[in-house]
């Protein structure tokens, strides 16, 4: 009996201090904090604050500071700290980020995310020289915040470099020929719509002692974007197949008949004495502030133009844009789109961030930003007609929006093709070569690069 009792006790003992064990673990569980948000969810940026919250680490941003400014980086940038509070973001930026930039590359030291753009900067070199990852299987599964596929929403694709993927493109653009809309209608000179026309009231502008046509010659990616390569379309019957030929190196595409022909309508120009003669020394500004000054009538140049020189707009300026002056009458414009990508390095140190940002800025409503900050189109399909945006880029989305005009794709070749094509449109404005002189240089410059 006594041996019962003491089993008794002894049961009663270990039932309690089971009991007390199971309250301890209880009100330990409860006194613990619960798992923090910012572990959990979308590492895509936008509204969801998700896994990107957790970003630790040094991440550094590459962009260069031109034509479009430096306040939507900042902005993006700004935010994209307010939801990642431990990562240690250092922005390098500058006009002559670039060239500064270069030594770092070449040692294999680069920054991890990269803004592709400007003097000095090539994406298909880029590509060649093996700099920046692969983000052929990414950008397939890229999501911004808002839960939009990234390549659902944008504009223009990611280049095709042999089946993969290394950039996606930032700004989708325009090169085109702008005027004042207001001194046109001042001086009673109409709006070309077309070669013949062009070539009409140019002779009436230089008739009344001022230049038709000035030009950035020190860069004369300008022209060749915003008159030549136009030309080529469009003497190509408007079939814009030609630039990818171009941008492929075809042996012979460079003194194909369109080519040739495109480059004879450029000599028509130039021996017309259409071209101002001193536009070959003029950087990007000089010529802009000539352009502003009535010194010229029409200028080649990017969207970006009315808000790189918003500070310099004379009163009662008012910038138009006209995506091509060098097709046939009665035949569609020519929109020749400049692109300006993103990318992230092979040698990227914190590839994690990087792609978190990728997606972070792809949104709408950072595209309705980069129009009303820049004056510009970002490579997203936003809305702009309730934007603050400026009139040339709404006038801009109407020519892309219309049926009377062709955009052909972006021209990227490898850095000596470039400098070949920079440099050959220079001497055959400056009478130093023919049309076919300039095809046979870039046919020695394609052949090497292929």
């Amino acid at each position: 009996m006594n041996t019962w009792k003491n089993k008794s006790i002894l049961i009663a003992l270990i039932l309690t201090l089971a009991f007390s064990m199971l309250a301890a673990c209880s009100g330990a569980n409860k006194e613990k904090p619960a798992p923090s948000s910012t572990n959990q969810g979308s590492s895509n940026g936008g509204n969801d604050s998700g896994k990107s919250e957790g970003l630790t680490g040094d991440f550094e941003i590459q962009y260069f500071v031109g034509g479009y400014g430096d306040t939507w980086w900042k902005h993006v940038i700004g935010e994209f700290q307010k939801q990642n509070p431990n990562l240690n973001i250092k922005q390098t930026a500058g006009s002559q980020i670039n060239d500064q930039m270069r030594p770092r590359w070449i040692q294999g030291n680069p920054p991890d995310f990269v803004y592709i753009d400007g003097a000095g900067s090539n994406e298909a070199q880029m590509v060649t020289d093996e700099q920046l990852l692969d983000l052929t299987d990414f950008l397939k599964g890229a999501t911004n915040g808002d839960g939009e596929k990234i390549l659902d929403i944008a504009i223009a694709g990611p280049t095709d470099y042999s089946g993969k993927n290394f950039t996606l493109p930032l700004v989708f653009g325009s090169w085109g020929t702008f005027y004042d809309k207001a001194w046109f209608k001042q001086q009673g000179w109409d709006t070309p719509t077309d070669f013949e026309s062009f070539m009409a009231v140019s002779e009436k502008i230089k008739a009344s002692g001022v230049s038709p046509y000035i030009h950035t010659g020190v860069y004369p990616y300008y022209i060749n974007g915003g008159l030549v390569n136009s030309a080529i379309v469009a003497a190509n019957g408007g079939d814009t197949s030609i630039i990818s030929r171009m941008a492929s190196l075809e042996e012979g595409i460079f003194k194909s008949e369109p080519v040739m022909k495109a480059l004879n309508r450029i000599v028509q120009v130039r021996d017309a004495g259409f071209v101002d003669p001193g536009a070959i020394a003029l950087n990007h500004t000089d010529s802009q502030m000539a352009f502003l000054q009535h010194k010229a009538a029409f200028i080649p140049n990017g969207l970006w133009l009315e808000n790189e020189m918003s500070k310099d707009v004379p009163e009662g300026f008012e910038f138009d844009f006209i995506p091509s002056v060098m097709q046939d009458k009665g035949e569609k414009y020519v929109a020749i789109p400049y692109t300006a990508s993103v990318a992230i390095a092979a040698k990227a140190k914190n590839q994690e961030a990087a792609k978190a940002f990728l997606e972070f800025i792809f949104t709408k409503q950072f595209a309705v930003d980069w129009a009303e900050m820049t004056g510009a189109i970002m490579n997203v399909k936003a809305d702009l007609e309730n934007s603050t945006a400026g009139p040339v880029v709404k006038t801009a989305m109407n020519y892309f929006n219309s049926d009377n005009l062709v955009v052909a794709p972006a021209l990227i070749v490898n850095a000596d093709v470039e400098t070949a094509l920079q440099d050959s449109i220079i001497a055959l404005l400056d009478k130093r070569i023919t049309p076919e002189e300039w095809g046979d240089r870039l046919e020695k410059a394609a052949a090497a690069a292929r």
